[in-house]
Parts: C-alpha cells; structure tokens; sequence
C-alpha cells in the first residue's frame, strides 16, 4: 500500500499529473493555493477534456480565516420548458447529451473571480502552461487515451451529431500527441480580453450560434446574464469535526444528511455491516435528494430540515441491520468531474471542483474555440411533478460538492471527489476511514468503494473486497455487480489533511492523480 505524501509547508493533489506539476510549479514560485488550483485546474482542462473543461461549471470551498462558498453553476436558457424539449426531440425524457442539456457554463467566471477576490497572480500568468500544452500538445498515457476514446464517442452513439468533436480528437492512442490550438487561442484570449469575451463576446457568439446549429435555445441574453453567487456553506457534526458542504443546487445536504445519520446510528467497525449500514444510508439520503434537491428559489423545503435531529432519526429508523431496502429514486447520468485540493504556506485552503458533466459533456464542440459544451442540463426532469424539473433560467441540480472539514475551528481535512451520484456516498466512506478509523489520507482513497445506483438501489462493488462480504449483501438483498479493482465507477477522491507540523496528502490512484508540495 502507498502511503500519503507529507509536506510541511503547502500541498496540492489533482486527477492528473500534469495539472499537479502545473499547480505546483505556482507554489514554488511564490503563488498562493488559489493561484495554483486555478492554474492546474487549466491545465486539466487541457489534458483531461473527458473530466472538465472550458465548457463547464465550478464551485469551491476557500478558506483564509473564515469559510467562504463559492457557486459559478448556470441557469437553463430563458427559453427552455419541458414542451419544447419534447417537441425537439420527441422524448418524454430529458436527454443526457445534446444541445438541450447545455446550460451556461460558469467555469471561466470562476477562475476571474476567485481570483480577484483571492489570487496574487493574473490569469494570463497562471494560464501559460495551459495555453502551451494546448498548442504544442500532450502525449496520451493508456489510460487518458482509453478514457479519451470513451468519452469522445458516447455523444456519438446516443445520437448527436459529433463531427467536430470528432475532428477535434482525431488521435486518441496511447502514445499520441493530442494538440489542441483552437483551445489554445481560447486561453490566450481569455488571459488578454478577460471573462466578458467569453459572455458577452465573439467567443459567446460562437457558443450560441453552435448551440442554434445542433437546435438548441440557449442564446447571447443567457451567457451574458450569467452571475455566480457567494453562499453560506452548510455544516454537520462528525466523528468530532464539523464538515462544511454548499448548499443547493448541490447535493451537499445529502452528504451531510448520509454523515448526520451513520452517526446518529452508531459506530460499527469496518467490516459488512458497516457496508450494508452505508449502502443503506446512501440510498436514503439520495431519495431525499431526488424528492427535494434543486435550485434553491424553487425548492418546497428548507435544506436544513434534512439535517434536524428528528429527521435523522426518523430516517435512521428506516434502516434495518438485516435487509436491503427498496430504491426510490429516479436515474440519471453520471458524471465526468475532476476535484483538486490545495493548501499553501499561510493557511489558506481551497477545496474546488469543475467539471463537464458526463465524460466529455454534451458532445456539442465549439469548433472555433475548441470548448467542449458541459451537459450538465441533463439532471433536470421532464415531469413537473418532480423538484428538478425543467425551467426557464432554473439552476438544475448539482452533483458537484467541493468539502472541508474543520476542528476546533480551523481546516482538518480538505477533500471531495468526482462521479456524479457517487460523490456523497465516497464523503461518508472517506470521512469515515480518516475520521473513525484513523487512517492517512491515501489509505482512505484507496481503500475499496462501493457505489449505489440511484435508479434500482443495485450495488457496484470494487473487487478488492472480500467475496464473502459481496455473498453476504446479497443474502441481505442487495443485487451486487463486482467492479475491477480502482473503477472509475467510484469516483476519483483527494485529500489533504492537517498534521501537527504540516500536511498528509493523497491522491487517487483511480486516475492519473499526484500529489506536490513543499
């Protein structure tokens, strides 16, 4: 087993090692943790277009003495209803991919603004090394190339039109060298125009008049009323620390009602009835999600009722030790998200994620500008029945959930992870190994995860647990499908957590993740 990397003044822990060494090029330079995650969070969205993007949202967590949320997710078009999403497609459901499933992407607001409030370099200093690997190219690992290859043909099979996403990555072998220089001319224009090109400019421009191409509604008056938010985090107590979430339209209440609860029923050593208890409380707590989670200005309930003592354990009283419980909650897709954590020198703290949705997005490309469109519309619902369902300038419900948590008032753990669904569910198994059962930030990510599918309750399970477990859930009722050992499947996990004199740090080995620091 590997073990965490300790470093004594600043850290920093990416899906990629080439964000990383960007990241931490920035602190050796003299930069700040929001420098340098915003500078790696560039380059990864060169270098794993198949996890974030140009085209996609961001939130984060930032701590310099006080806990700051921070929101850049964007609204549905002005235009879009359920109606004319059915009328356009001729489905009753809304769809994964495809130019209905764009919303306005907030990402590039949210660099220049963390920046701005938090930053010490300018955009175009912290973009170099991105805009280079865009234009020389990077060479692709076998795994970055598998993921590559996936991603760029999934909107393909499910049936939008991918020319130019094709064309844009024509080569996607390990070995390759993947250039990427429409990309490139979108960072430098970026670093020399600011934000307002890209909302407001030719670059929008380009965004609506694709989207009108593939027959999609989202137009210039979206992209340029696009306004992110400053917000009160949410919190909960666990395992002796207060573990701060953002509110919705994230699913952060589901993580903190999935911690809310495994403690409100009692610590259980690590073994199967841990297992079934988590796989229990996941599947709860997502069923809330889907009934009440969605743009705050529409949502019928206070998030913080999910988070009351008698809710908990009215919700705890639910479980039985014995038996798997039925699923409620609807499907939806998963999603291709990268988390990136990183602490510097006097104490600040940022816990950031971004992301396109699933794998690549929409599979609508900018051809022009190179950005691959995020489909992260595709959480809403069609049915007006439903708490996320479809409307003009709504935000749709986010599975993004950058986390912290703190003890006795200053940042223990700053961590989160990617895979959609999957992503409040690796808090709780997370948080419990580091916080219950002790062990170092890599221990806890790479130790083996389950995950739920919120459409049947059916239980993915990593292979490097032990059969007899997996023979014991179904005995209880779980229908269990055996994953391979590090599945993307069960998200990609970082964390940096406090030492006495410094800082433990892991990384996923579920991606092409390292850590750096010094």
């Amino acid at each position: 087993m590997i073990h965490a990397q300790s470093y004594r003044q600043a850290a920093i822990a990416t899906p990629h090692y080439l964000a990383t060494q960007a990241g931490a090029d920035v602190l050796a330079a003299g930069g700040n943790a929001i420098d340098a995650i915003v500078a790696a969070n560039l380059a990864l969205g060169v270098v794993a277009p198949y996890l974030c993007g140009y085209g996609g949202d961001l939130l984060a967590l930032v701590w310099d003495g006080s806990l700051h949320g921070y929101r850049s997710t964007g609204r549905a078009p002005a235009a879009a209803t359920p109606a004319l999403v059915r009328n356009r497609t001729g489905r009753d459901e809304m769809p994964v991919v495809g130019p209905h499933t764009v919303t306005v992407p907030g990402a590039v607001a949210g660099w220049f603004e963390l920046l701005e409030r938090f930053g010490t370099r300018s955009f175009g200093t912290l973009a170099a090394r991105a805009a280079t690997l865009a234009d020389e190219g990077f060479v692709l690992t076998r795994p970055g190339a598998f993921r590559l290859a996936g991603s760029t043909a999934m909107p393909g099979a499910l049936g939008v039109d991918d020319g130019a996403l094709r064309r844009a990555y024509p080569r996607v072998q390990p070995g390759d060298l993947v250039a990427q220089p429409a990309l490139a001319r979108t960072i430098r224009a970026l670093a020399d125009a600011g934000p307002d090109i890209y909302y407001r400019g030719v670059i929008g421009s380009a965004i609506v008049a694709t989207i009108g191409d593939h027959g999609g509604c989202l137009d210039a008056a979206d992209l340029a009323a696009h306004a992110s938010a400053w917000v009160d985090p949410l919190h909960a107590p666990f395992a002796g620390h207060e573990v701060f979430e953002l509110p919705p339209p994230t699913q952060g209440v589901t993580a903190l009602e999935m911690l809310r609860m495994a403690q409100a029923a009692g610590e259980l050593a690590d073994g199967v009835d841990r297992l079934h208890r988590q796989i229990e409380i996941a599947k709860i707590a997502l069923a809330d999600r889907d009934a009440y989670v969605t743009d705050p200005d529409h949502m019928t309930i206070d998030p913080g009722a999910l988070l009351t003592d008698a809710f908990v354990a009215a919700r705890v009283a639910e479980l039985d030790p014995s038996r798997a419980l039925p699923m409620r909650p609807r499907p939806g897709p998963d999603g291709g998200t990268a988390y990136l954590c990183c602490v510097d020198a006097d104490g600040l703290c940022v816990s950031l994620i971004q992301s396109n949705f699933t794998a690549i997005g929409s599979g609508v490309h900018v051809s022009e500008w190179g950005i691959n469109l995020h489909n992260r519309g595709a959480s809403f619902s069609l049915d007006a029945s439903h708490s996320n369902v479809l409307a003009p300038s709504k935000l749709p419900m986010h599975t993004l959930i950058p986390a912290m948590a703190l003890r006795d008032g200053s940042p223990s753990v700053v961590f989160g992870t990617m895979g959609g669904h999957v992503q409040a569910p690796i808090h709780l198994q997370v948080l419990t190994r580091l916080l219950i059962d002790g062990d170092d930030p890599m221990h806890a990510v790479t130790a083996p995860r389950f995950a739920v599918d919120p459409a049947s309750g059916a239980v993915s399970l990593e292979a490097r647990f032990d059969d007899a477990w997996s023979s014991e859930l179904e005995r209880r009722g779980h229908s269990v499908r055996r994953i391979r050992a590090f599945d993307d499947g069960v998200g990609h996990a970082h964390a940096i957590q406090r030492l006495a004199h410094g800082w433990s740090v892991g990384a996923d080995p579920r991606a092409e993740s390292a850590t750096a620091g010094r």
